[in-house]
């Protein structure tokens, strides 16, 4: 299979080191390896029905953390029922 043009761009970015390290790697990687270990304790199977657009939003998501997308929600699903991520007030009108 060919990348198609945005991954032939990514392709290029990187292999013209176009690419830096995040200051907070090391912190981001600590912060990505606790969320990993709090939900790697998979002991029960759950099946739901997601829109294509979540998926693709969860999948974008989880690229630009380096975390595959099934990771990304447990972790989020985790959070939110220990009450550690919480709702933003709606900055709207």
């Amino acid at each position: 299979m060919n990348p198609d043009k945005e991954e032939q761009e990514l392709i290029r970015s990187v292999e013209s080191d176009e690419w830096i390290e995040r200051p907070d790697f090391s912190d981001l990687k600590k912060k990505l390896e606790r969320a990993s270990h709090a939900t790697a304790q998979k002991d029960y199977r759950m099946n739901i029905r997601i829109s294509k657009r979540d998926v693709e939003l969860l999948k974008s998501k989880a690229m630009e953390e380096g975390v595959p997308y099934q990771t990304l929600v447990s972790s989020v699903l985790h959070k939110y029922v220990t009450g550690r991520l919480k709702e933003r007030p709606d900055n709207g009108g």
